[in-house]
């Protein structure tokens, strides 16, 4: 798939520069970015994988 996006010029300074102090072009950092937000895990997941994290915390912390 395609995609165009319009960038203001302080964004796509910004994503130029990002880009270029990761050795990427704009597109390839872009590109990244987009697929990065794609396949992370939804809020409801996160917020049960903290919720658990929270809750083992605490069991150890009472085991110590």
């Amino acid at each position: 798939m395609k995609l165009s996006i319009e960038l203001s010029a302080t964004q796509a300074e910004r994503l130029r520069q990002e880009a270029e102090r990761l050795g990427l072009s704009p597109e390839e950092l872009a590109r990244a970015v987009v697929a990065d937000i794609l396949t992370a895990p939804d809020e409801d997941f996160q917020k049960a994988a903290a919720d658990v994290v929270r809750k083992f915390e605490e069991l150890y912390r009472r085991l110590a």
